[in-house]
Formats: structure tokens, C-alpha cells, sequence
């Protein structure tokens, strides 16, 4: 993609204002804990400690918006208290420019590398940075930076309190995680009736896992409804793709296939229901209609081998659903999976590792944390330097649109500038023609903030109107800027994303070149699922075999990381360097394609007991070995071949395993494989 174009596709993504379901109860909760911690402070302390609560208050109640699975008070707690701290530092040195200066880049520096441990911890320290190159600027003394970094945690107290007092639909995110999931298998199995080897994209079975580990206080509170459902979506999934599958199921026309789409359809309808009901923790009704097809008389007549034993352990697997996520349910669930969250002092240990690990030369993140520390001391000096007064408008604007990755950078930046004009434009209108007092820029400045909170999720620009105009109304409520002209703070906006945009294309970090490393991992974990699934029928020990399961794991983290990586990759101003879009393509169906018959095949385990099937050994090792050579090839950007794993295949022609999916299941691998070679082998043409 040419930059022309690159340029054009982050802009209209930046500047995209979606239709979302707004939360105005939450919003305006926030709005209330804003309110009161800037109405204590102004009665009791004054403007300037009013501004500081003000930003603690603000900033506690946007981490609370975050997409994380910690609780709600944790968060805003966690914010108010580093940004108190960042404030007070950076007071500390703020007498002394070179001492400041140093600071900030150690501080912007630790900001970059938070993204090491997710976009919350990465968008909370980003906004410590951004919110402290204001407050410094507002005490007068030690003592009185003290207080004010008093009052910003108090801000982070009173937010993390009402979290607690006026609870607005309790596990809210967790439901809404858990439903999407069961929503997603509803969705899957109503396709698989017109097409019987339709994609499943994993990922809503994922975020629903990540929404299952809790903290010990949230396990004592949490909703029995949203202990086991997600365990059971995860069983049912290859169920339902080996009932549809001809290649081990019923025929593709006939009664028997007729009765398949029926059990298929009612499956969807109860996974539907039992999604609505954990959604809003109502009691689960199911449709007549559906209850009718799953228990028909005849189906065990109709249906005969894998598929009626499909049947037969769907029906089961939707009834333990149904009591599971029904809120009257007293018991944990059929299947529960107890998932721990460490707390946040556990969690520091582990941050480190994580942060350690980013910490070699081709790391997406510590090159983030070299230009966004490098370009805010940059903004910072310029800002300072320029005769427009309160320079730190374009430092704030550079920490806070920059991120790990080209395009979410590119668009945060234009959105950040066209948000910031018409809200700056407003704002700046209002202050200048109707001069509002202390207690009317008060109120102005909740009343945006609520907007902000409101359209939160909307886009980035249209929340970055408010933000604007919350700034100007908050900072005029002291007298501070007042004389700062429209043209003055949008400059400096215009002036911090151009320095973003410029240090990504100086110092990029693409993700175009890591595409073989991506899939290459993808090889390798898809591979080895497929190999632990194969050995299972060697040495039976039934379908919850712990090592199969945390092979399926990674290949789902696998398959989503490439999936990202591609995303990502496909509005980036690069070259093709290894891959074209029809191997990318060819490559995700060959692999996706791969996974789905190593899926099938764990549907059909034999239970612990049975017979084994000493061949599959040598399928499972030759297996193993070939896709970890495959992906060893891919990464050196080599063709990979699957010679070894072809005469392993091709050795059970004449003498068989006696299994009815083995073989064909072999068989169906080799040629998934042998699709990533045509696809690797047509890239290299260049075609």
C-alpha cells in the first residue's frame, strides 16, 4: 500500500464515528463522582486544587471505561494513585528544566513499555504522562503539590467508591463476554446447516476465557450463571462441526442430513436463549420448537454411528448449558473452570517478566517507548519554545495518540487534531464571549465530560471534542490560558501529531515483515494440536485430555496473533516482502482448514478404555516433526515440503487403521499442508 493511500485509510478510520450502545447510567455516574470531587474542592480549597482533583476525578473514571476484566474500583484506583504520584514528581523536578526533561522521557520511556502488559495498563500510564505536563504547572509550592496530589487520588477514591455505591449492571462485561460467546456457537451451528465446513472464528471463545479468571474477592461475588457455560461452548463447538461434516457424518442429501440441519437449527435457538439469559440474568426460555427437534423419537433411528453419538452428546451438552446458565442454578455449573486473576501486587512480578521480554531490539513495544519518550521531550521543547504560551499542549497531544502499532497511531492523530479543533473551537468561543465564572466553568466542564463519557466508544474523534473542550473549560476555571487564542492550542495539537506521525515513518515498527514469523507460529501450534489429538487415539484417555486442551489453546492465541498481525499489516505503507494478499489468503484457509479436521477428530476421542490405535504413534510423531520443520522453512523463507509425513500417510494405503475417521483424517491434513506449499510456492513467483 502506497503511503498516499495508507494515509487516506488511517484518515477516514480516525475520523469514523460509529453507532455503539451508549451507557448513559454509567456515564453519568462518572459525571457525578467528577462533579462532586470538583465541588468539595472548589468549596473548601480553591480553583487550583479544583483543576488537580478534577483530572484525578476524570482520569479515574476513563480507566473504569477500559476493556479489562479487573474490577471497576481497582481501576480507578489504581489510576488516581499513579497519576498522584506522577504529579507530585514531576512537581518536584519541575523547578529545573533539564531535571524535568529527564523525567519525562524516563517517565514517557515507562509509559511506552506499560503496553508490555496490555492496552489498560498502556492507555493509563500514556494519560499520567499527558495529565501530568498540566498539573505540575498548578502548585505553587512542595506543600502544596502535596495536596493537590492528595486530591487527585481523592479523585480516584470518590470514582472508585461510587463504582460501589451506585452499581450499574454488575459483571456487566463479563456477561456480555460470556453471551457473545454462546451468541457466536448460535451463529456457527445455523451455518453449518447450509454449509457444512463454515469457519468459526475463535475469538469470542477467548475473550469469554480471559472474562472467566477472577480475582479471590470477585470468585466470593460472582454470579453462579458465569461459572460453567463458557467450558461447555468449548465442548460443543467440535461436536457440532463433526454432526455437519459429510466427511464423517451423514451424507450431504437424505432424512438423515434433513434431521442433522433440525438438530442444528434447535442448538442454535438454545444457545441463543441461554445467551440472552446470562446477558441480562434472566431466567432461560427455551423455544417449544427447538426443545421438540432435540428430543424427537426417531432420531437415534434415523441417524447411525459418529453421527447419532454426535447427537446424542449435543442434546446432553445443551441441557448442561441450559441448567448452568440459568440464574435460578445454585451449583457452579457441569465443567467449571476455576481461573485465578493475581491482584495487583501479584501482578507487578509478572509485568516484569513481560516488560523484559519486549526488551530486545525488534520489539514492536520498546521501539513505542523510544519515539513516544523521544518525541514528547521533543514537543516538550518546541511547545516551550514557541510564542504561544502553554507548550505542553503538543507533548499531550503526542503521548496520547501514539501507539505500538502504524495505524491505530495514524488515525489517533488525525482524530486527535480534528477532535481538538471544533472542541477547542467551542470552548475557547465560550470562554472568550460569555467569560463564565469559576462555578459556571465548573459545570461546563462536567457537562463535557459527561459527553465524553457518553460517546466514549463511539470514536476517537468524537470524544476528543469533549476531552478538548473539558480542557479549556477546567483550566479556565484558575484563569489559566484564558488568553490562549483557538489558533494557539490547535497548533500545538497540529504541531504534537504531526511529531507522532513523523517519528512512525522515521522509526517504524511494521508488521508487514513479521508475517512468516506469525504464521510460522501458526504452523507450529496448529501442527502440534493435531499431533496431541492423533496420540490421544494411541493411548486413550477420553475428550478432556488436559495436554489436548492446552494444545487447542495456543493455537487459538496462535491463529489470533496472526489474524491481528495481518489486520495490522494490511493498511501499513510497505512493500510486499514475502507474502502477497493471495498467499496470506491461500495460507489462512489452508491452516484454519487444518485445524478444523484436527478438530473433528478430537470430537471423536475414544473414551478412556478403549482399544488403541497403535499406528496413530507414528501419525502423531510424523506429524509433530513436519509442521515444526514446516515452520522452521517458513521463518528462513523457504517452500516447506511434507515428504516424511506424505510416506507416512501413504504407508496405511494398503493396511489401514481400523478407525473410521484416522485415516481420512490423515489424509485430509496432508492435503491442508499441501496447500500452505502451493500458496508459499506462488508467492515466491510473485504471482
Amino acid at each position: 500500500m502506497s503511503w498516499l493511500r495508507a494515509l487516506k485509510e488511517t484518515a477516514r478510520s480516525g475520523l469514523t464515528v460509529e453507532r455503539r450502545r451508549l451507557d448513559p447510567a454509567i456515564a453519568a455516574r462518572a459525571a457525578l463522582g467528577l462533579a462532586l470531587v470538583v465541588g468539595f474542592s472548589l468549596a473548601v480549597f480553591g480553583p487550583a486544587v479544583a483543576v488537580s482533583s478534577a483530572f484525578g476525578a476524570f482520569q479515574a473514571a476513563l480507566a473504569t471505561f477500559q476493556r479489562s476484566w479487573r474490577p471497576r474500583p481497582t481501576l480507578a484506583l489504581a489510576s488516581g494513585a499513579s497519576l498522584a504520584v506522577s504529579t507530585f514528581i514531576g512537581y518536584l523536578v519541575g523547578a529545573d528544566d533539564v531535571s524535568f526533561l529527564a523525567l519525562l522521557l524516563l517517565w514517557t520511556f515507562l509509559s511506552g513499555l506499560a503496553w508490555a502488559a496490555g492496552p489498560t495498563a498502556g492507555m493509563i500510564a500514556s494519560s499520567n504522562v499527558a495529565i501530568m505536563l498540566v498539573t505540575v504547572t498548578i502548585p505553587t509550592s512542595v506543600a502544596a503539590a502535596a495536596g493537590h496530589a492528595v486530591m487527585i487520588f481523592a479523585g480516584g477514591v470518590v470514582q472508585a467508591a461510587l463504582v460501589v455505591v451506585l452499581p450499574v449492571r454488575r459483571w456487566g462485561a463479563q456477561r456480555d463476554a460470556l453471551a457473545d460467546a454462546l451468541a457466536a456457537e448460535a451463529d456457527y451451528a445455523r451455518r453449518l446447516r447450509h454449509d457444512p465446513v463454515a469457519p468459526f472464528d475463535p475469538l469470542p471463545l477467548m475473550t469469554a476465557r480471559s472474562a472467566a479468571a477472577v480475582t479471590p474477592g470477585q470468585a466470593r461475588r460472582r454470579p453462579a450463571e458465569l461459572h460453567g457455560a463458557r467450558g461447555l461452548a468449548e465442548r460443543i463447538r467440535p461436536v457440532l462441526a463433526s454432526l455437519a461434516d459429510p466427511a464423517v457424518g451423514v451424507p450431504e442429501e437424505g432424512p438423515a442430513r434433513a434431521r442433522v440441519r433440525e438438530l442444528l437449527g434447535a442448538a442454535g435457538s438454545v444457545l441463543d436463549a441461554a445467551a440472552h439469559a446470562i446477558r441480562h440474568g434472566e431466567p432461560v426460555t427455551l423455544p417449544t420448537l427447538a426443545v421438540d427437534a432435540l428430543h424427537a423419537p426417531d432420531t437415534l433411528a434415523i441417524l447411525h454411528g459418529p453421527p447419532r453419538r454426535a447427537a446424542i452428546r449435543l442434546t446432553a451438552l445443551l441441557g448442561d448449558v441450559v441448567d448452568t446458565a440459568d440464574p435460578r442454578t445454585e451449583t457452579s455449573g457441569h465443567g467449571a473452570e476455576a481461573r485465578t486473576r493475581p491482584t495487583l501486587v501479584r501482578l507487578a512480578p509478572i509485568v516484569l517478566v513481560k516488560v523484559r521480554a519486549e526488551l530486545r531490539r525488534d520489539s514492536p513495544v520498546l521501539r513505542h517507548a523510544i519515539r513516544v519518550s523521544v518525541v514528547t521531550a521533543a514537543g516538550y521543547l518546541l511547545g516551550g519554545v514557541l510564542p504561544f504560551g502553554h507548550g505542553y499542549w503538543a507533548p499531550m497531544a503526542s503521548v496520547m495518540v501514539m501507539r505500538p502499532d502504524f495505524s491505530q497511531t495514524y488515525a489517533r492523530s488525525i482524530a486527535r487534531f480534528g477532535g481538538t479543533l471544533v472542541g477547542v473551537a467551542l470552548a475557547t468561543a465560550v470562554v472568550q464571549s460569555a467569560h463564565p465564572g469559576v462555578y459556571l466553568s465548573a459545570v461546563l466542564a462536567v457537562v463535557c465530560a459527561f459527553a465524553n463519557y457518553l460517546f466514549i466508544r463511539t470514536g476517537y474523534a468524537a470524544s476528543q471534542v469533549f476531552v478538548a473542550a473539558y480542557v479549556v473549560f477546567l483550566l479556565g476555571m484558575e484563569g489559566v490560558g484564558v488568553g490562549q487564542t483557538v489558533r494557539d492550542r490547535v497548533t500545538l495539537t497540529l504541531l504534537g501529531g504531526v511529531l507522532a506521525m513523523l517519528s512512525y515513518a522515521v522509526y517504524p515498527a511494521w508488521e508487514t515483515p513479521r508475517l512468516r514469523g506469525r504464521l510460522a507460529d501458526w504452523l507450529a501450534s496448529v501442527g502440534g494440536y493435531a499431533a496431541v489429538v492423533v496420540a490421544r487415539y494411541a493411548d486413550p484417555v477420553g475428550p478432556g485430555s488436559p495436554d489436548v486442551r492446552e494444545a487447542l489453546l495456543n493455537t487459538r492465541a496462535a491463529r489470533v496473533a496472526w489474524q491481528e498481525a495481518v489486520e495490522r499489516a494490511t493498511h501499513e505503507p510497505v512493500r510486499h516482502r514475502g507474502l502477497s494478499h493471495a498467499a496470506v489468503e491461500q495460507t489462512d484457509h489452508a491452516l484454519a482448514e487444518f485445524g478444523r479436521v484436527a478438530m473433528l477428530m478430537e470430537a471423536h476421542l475414544p473414551e478412556p478404555g478403549a482399544p488403541p490405535v497403535s499406528a496413530a504413534a507414528t501419525l502423531a510423531e510424523s506429524l509433530r516433526r513436519a509442521t515444526e520443520r514446516g515452520a522452521k522453512e517458513v521463518r528462513e523463507r523457504k517452500v516447506p515440503q511434507w515428504d516424511d509425513l506424505r510416506e507416512t500417510v501413504a504407508a496405511w494405503s494398503d493396511d489401514p487403521p481400523d478407525h473410521f475417521l484416522l485415516h481420512k483424517g490423515a489424509v485430509l491434513l496432508l492435503e491442508a499442508l499441501d496447500e500452505v506449499t502451493t500458496a508459499l510456492t506462488d508467492s515466491r513467483r510473485g504471482r
